[in-house]
């Protein structure tokens, strides 16, 4: 499994998470994988499951870049694709040391243009343009 295949699988498990409590993330998560990652190995799984955890656990101190980021777009008025999206971004730009900063920017634009509207690519583009450091 490429690393933009395991991005988009770690990116839908974060966007389906804004839809459920905390306790049943784990059901959720097994269920996508039962049903979407028949063919992924153990291994892949479980590094799913690790990074969608780290990103996760950094929720506070992401959304806080972000909202400094974001000045006239409170997070919780952002369209989820978005959002999840840039969650990840940040995730990866700040706390992943494997993956170079214009990486992660550059797959970010990509799951906007996939998952996102017309102008969602150029959002997030500036969003994170303006954390890059």
């Amino acid at each position: 499994m490429t690393r933009r295949e395991i991005r988009e699988h770690v990116f839908i498990m974060l966007f389906q998470s804004e839809f459920h409590e905390a306790e049943e993330l784990a059901d959720q998560n097994r269920l996508y994988f039962d049903e979407y990652m028949t063919k992924a190995s153990a291994q892949e799984q479980a590094y799913i499951e690790e990074r969608f955890g780290h990103v996760r656990e950094r929720l506070g101190e992401t959304d806080s870049l972000l909202a400094g980021a974001t000045s006239g777009w409170k997070l919780n008025r952002m369209g989820k694709v978005e959002l999840t999206i840039l969650r990840l971004a940040v995730y990866e730009m700040k706390s992943d040391e494997e993956i170079p900063e214009k990486v992660a920017i550059n797959e970010a634009v990509e799951l906007a243009k996939k998952f996102g509207g017309d102008a969602s690519a150029g959002f997030v583009n500036g969003v994170l343009a303006k954390l890059a450091v």
